[in-house]
């Protein structure tokens, strides 16, 4: 793992790291990921819009990259 997620992240620098966790994303709720303004809203914006708890979505990526 090189890096760990954190909610102040950018999406679209984290699907550049970690593309594989686009699915983890949509799963979530987050249907927006191509949509131009969605990378460039943090991971906690995006939360905030969409109703997710960013903090229980943070553990759930880095389980994923930690398991990649």
């Amino acid at each position: 793992m090189d890096k760990e997620i954190e909610k102040t992240m950018l999406i679209g620098d984290i699907l550049e790291l970690y593309p594989d966790v686009a699915e983890v994303l949509l799963n979530a709720g987050m249907h927006c990921l191509s949509c131009p303004a969605a990378l460039t809203e943090s991971l906690e914006e995006a939360c905030t819009v969409h109703g997710i708890d960013v903090d229980e979505l943070v553990e759930v990526l880095n389980k994923e990259i930690a398991a990649e």
